[in-house]
């Protein structure tokens, strides 16, 4: 038996496809005759569309036509472009084929008549005409090449596969082969959908345009499926009849909002995911408007993904659905609505769909807009639920990180305004067991992806962990002296400033903004950034605004110190590859733009002049952004995502850490405490793929190895099963006793209010400027001393909790009014603290907590290996901390819970804090994850480290 490359890749293919999926297949290379009788009905090795098959279908879908129709159809189809690039050719082809072809003819009464003809069958798949042609020879203007496998349906080559031999890379079928084809017989991929390289083990789908590294295996027929690379799973989920016209019909999408237009085909999870919602939708009076938590992890497409739901649901389902897009965030309603744009769907200038106001989303809902953009915070009037916005079924709200956006009183107006839309969550980070008013709302998974998995699959690069902090020591025994003589000099009397004092004292922040501590983490970022200067752009993330502008100024000095440094060593270097090389990182470091990335607050300018600090001239590159060459400005969001530009180093601690892709960001500095969702959404700007990327690198300065354990196993810990509930969660309490919980909550703080001679009910009922006395009065009856004002806190809280669960409840709205004047007095608890300006006490304390902390190397940090976190035993992993997890009790009453909850709370006088004892336990906490020692026995205990490692 033959092994050529012809026997074992090509042949087997063929033969597949005839006999495993229905394909009619034919040998062509020698065999071929041409003319209107030929084998396939070509005039000559130049044409790439068979006309035979194509009339003949023509006719067949869309019968009784003047002969004229089907020849103008013929016409637009086969004719090539003038003047337009191969990709803006394939998507003019694109959508003629998916949309039909408009033709213009006189009918039998001479009437003039405007038709659209069909191309393709998409409601029955197997009435199209499924041709797959081995060894098919294509002339150019000036070459000749045979392609291995070109795939026609109804005539049109939508399938291009070049073959390699097992020994092959697949790669080399793309470099070597690909790009001669596109070079020398373009017209051959001017009606293309789908490129295969393939070669028999190894095979990837992508699409005309795409990078190598944009070529995806496709391993599973099933979600649940564990995933298997092979040519033969790769031509089930894609060439069988009914996926592979699904996949043309809604899973192919032209995007113009980068720099140049990218063509998207859909990959294997995204594929499968979809589907699932779209059954989701189609039973959604089952489901009672639950479609399902979307969890596609970060950097997985799921703003595409999002593209590909409402498309399909657009052409394939019946009625005339609206889709309401809600995020929480301006960034992240910008990117999707871009992502929208982009793909042509929407445009806001010619037809407006972002709500500028509440008042204005309002009216796009009532105006039967098939898209509309919002923010849920446009959701801030209260809505009668006698009178809705819309009282359509066919609304369809789609939430952008559900976890964070879906519950609350703007929800409870989202849910008033569209009494019976149906909801699908979208996010990047699973639910956490906790997470059950989430479930509540959306139901379960409807699809999962996570992290393991998308690494897997390459769908993004594995990320390494380097942990690079710096030991810390309480260097003076007089701690406590020192405080406490700087407050007595501030001669502090309101019980406001005290209590925020003392909040901002127990938190880590002092000993993460030591000074002598940023400094050391500031040059050990410049040696490590510009040692590994040719990996890609560089994000650290630090943990409030003011410290993003210290480290910039620590980072700017440092940097031009390294120069220095560089330039030295440049100066006696004798060898010509060495001095060539430093020439060229030196070059890269004095080209190299730092900019510091925060949002805008009110009062910043005078905030950031306490802490000696400018805000100003980071502000106005934040708004104007970077001059070109040519006098004209670019922002900074798209330089920094353009890899050639020289903003190499982003300096944030909120922004871009969410919904921002920046494939070529390849390292991610963390020096701020984060956990949960926020952790991995920050991890995950360093997972995307990208040409000539191997991996991102997470370097953690403070500590994250705890948290990013735990996060990891929430976050890879799933069967694949896209919507099954774990057996051993506790069943949701029925909807009757929610509502009774809500009351008793309610009930506990009414009565509290009577007993301190106020009124809940005065808050509610009184209007004008009778309701603001009312309020002044409850909250004063309230914050009598230190701990009434506690424990109504604490009350308010068990009642926001609970408001939050009867969210889909009936009934919660004649709670509504209640809660909102508890929380009307609760708010106003708040503002009186959060108004308590404590900068110039900080400041002084700060000074005095900056010379006790010292800092100390780390052992070996230099000779310190990164730990590859894809290679973690997720199921170990996982089963480590369910067994630690503490299990859900019972509480009898929620008066227990409130008295638990103030004893934890009411503590000593701050001023007699031991602040010596405080800050080494701080201390002590944050060097156990800097203890190389340490470090490593738990990532060996807990990971499967490759044979290598």
């Amino acid at each position: 038996m033959s092994l050529t490359e012809d026997t074992l890749v090509q042949q087997t293919t063929a033969d597949y496809l005839r006999d495993g999926l229905g394909w009619r297949s034919i040998f062509a290379y020698n065999e071929e005759t041409f003319g209107p009788e030929g084998t396939l009905g070509r005039r000559s090795d130049r044409d790439v569309v068979l006309t035979r098959t194509l009339g003949e279908k023509l006719i067949a879908l869309n019968p009784g036509l003047p002969e004229v129709a089907y020849q103008d159809a013929l016409r637009q189809i086969v004719e090539p472009g003038v003047g337009l690039s191969a990709l803006a050719l394939n998507r003019e082809k694109y959508e003629l084929l998916k949309d039909g072809v408009s033709v213009v003819f006189r009918n039998a009464q001479g009437e003039r008549v405007k038709q659209r003809l069909r191309v393709f069958d998409f409601e029955k798949p197997e009435n199209n005409d499924f041709l797959a042609v081995r060894e098919l020879w294509i002339r150019g203007d000036l070459y000749r090449r045979r392609a291995d496998i070109v795939g026609f349906v109804n005539g049109i080559p939508l399938l291009f596969m070049e073959l390699k031999n097992v020994h092959k890379d697949t790669r080399a079928a793309y470099e070597q082969n690909l790009k001669d084809y596109l070079d020398t017989v373009p017209h051959l991929f001017h009606h293309n959908a789908f490129l295969v390289l393939a070669n028999g083990v190894d095979a990837r789908i992508g699409a005309l345009g795409g990078k190598y590294e944009h070529f995806h295996e496709w391993k599973r027929l099933e979600e649940s499926e564990s995933g298997v690379v092979d040519m033969e799973t790769l031509l089930k989920g894609v060439c069988d009849k009914r996926n592979f016209m699904d996949l043309f019909e809604s899973f192919i999408v032209f995007d113009e909002s980068g720099e140049r237009t990218v063509k998207i085909v859909a990959r294997n999870h995204q594929f499968l995911g979809v589907n699932r919602a779209i059954r989701a939708v189609q039973e959604r009076e089952a489901r009672q408007g639950k479609l399902g938590v979307f969890w596609h992890t970060q950097g997985s497409g799921k703003s595409y993904s999002m593209v590909f739901f409402t498309g399909k649901v657009h052409r394939r389902l019946s009625g005339k659905f609206t889709f309401l897009i809600l995020t929480d965030r301006d960034d992240l309603d910008t990117q999707i609505y871009k992502t929208y744009a982009g793909c042509g769907l929407v445009d806001n200038d010619r037809d407006p769909c972002r709500a500028s106001s509440g008042e204005n989303l309002k009216r796009l809902l009532t105006e039967h807009k098939t898209y509309v953009f919002s923010l849920i915070q446009k959701f801030n009037e209260k809505v009668d639920p006698q009178q809705p916005y819309s009282p359509r079924n066919d609304v369809i709200v789609i939430t952008d990180e559900a976890h964070r956006t879906q519950y609350g009183r703007l929800a409870l107006n989202l849910r008033n305004a569209l009494p019976k839309a149906s909801y699908i969550g979208f996010t990047g980070t699973p639910l956490f067991n906790d997470d059950e008013i989430t479930r509540r709302v959306f139901g379960d998974y409807v699809s999962t992806y996570d992290f393991q998995r998308a690494v897997d699959d390459k769908a993004t690069v594995p990320l390494y962990y380097d942990a690079r902090g710096e030991k810390l020591h309480v260097a003076t025994s007089e701690l406590n002296d020192q405080i406490a003589a700087k407050i007595e000099e501030a001669e502090i009397d309101n019980v406001d400033v005290q209590e925020r004092l003392e909040r901002a004292l127990r938190q880590e922040y002092h000993v993460i903004t030591a000074d002598e501590r940023l400094k050391r983490i500031a040059r050990d970022f410049v040696k490590h950034y510009s040692t590994s200067w040719e990996s890609g752009k560089a994000m650290l993330v630090c943990i409030d605004k003011i410290t993003c502008v210290r480290m910039y100024q620590l980072i700017e000095e440092y940097w031009t110190e390294r120069i220095h440094e560089l330039e030295r060593e440049l100066a006696h270097t004798h060898d010509e590859q060495e001095g060539q090389f430093r020439h060229r990182q030196l070059k890269w470091m004095g080209q190299t733009k730092i900019a510091v990335v925060v949002s805008e607050e009110q009062g910043e300018v005078e905030r950031f002049r306490k802490w000696k600090l400018d805000i100003t001239p980071h502000r106005r590159l934040i708004k104007e952004g970077f001059e070109l060459p040519d006098g004209k400005r670019l922002d900074i969001e798209s330089a920094f995502k353009r890899d050639e530009h020289p903003f190499r180093i982003a300096i944030v601690c909120a922004m871009w850490l969410t919904g921002f892709d920046v494939p070529s960001l390849s390292t991610l500095y963390l020096d701020k405490p984060l956990k949960a969702h926020t952790l991995m959404q920050a991890i995950a700007r360093a997972n995307r793929v990208s040409e000539g990327k191997n991996n991102g690198l997470i370097v953690d300065y403070c500590g994250i190895l705890k948290n990013l354990r735990k996060a990891l196993a929430t976050f890879a810990g799933t069967t694949g099963s896209g919507g099954s509930t774990p057996e051993d969660r506790d069943p949701a309490k029925p909807e009757d006793e929610l509502l009774a919980d809500l009351a008793e909550a309610i009930g506990f703080v009414r009565t509290f209010l009577t007993d301190k001679g106020a009124k809940l009910e005065d808050v509610c009922l009184k209007t004008g400027f009778a309701r603001n006395a009312a309020i002044v009065a409850t909250k004063e009856a309230a914050n009598e001393n230190d701990q009434t004002r506690k424990r109504f806190e604490i009350m308010a809280r068990e009642v926001f909790k609970k408001f939050k669960a009867c969210l889909t409840v009936d009934g919660v709205n004649d709670h509504r009014d209640s809660v909102d004047a508890i929380n009307i007095i609760y708010k106003s608890l708040q503002e009186d603290r959060e108004k308590a300006d404590i900068t110039d006490i900080i400041r002084s304390l700060h000074a005095v907590v900056d010379q006790a902390i010292t800092a100390r190397p780390a052992t070996s940090v230099e000779e310190s290996e990164p730990y590859d976190i894809s290679k973690i035993d997720f199921d170990r992993l996982r089963k480590e901390f369910e067994r630690s997890q503490a299990k859900n009790t019972t509480v009898q009453s929620l008066k227990d819970v409130i008295e638990k909850r103030l004893s934890k709370l009411i503590r000593k006088n701050p001023l007699r804090t031991d602040f010596q004892a405080h800050y080494e336990k701080i201390v002590s906490e944050y060097n156990q994850e800097k203890d190389r020692v340490t470090i490593e026995k738990t990532f060996e205990a807990l990971m499967r480290f490759a044979a290598e490692l």
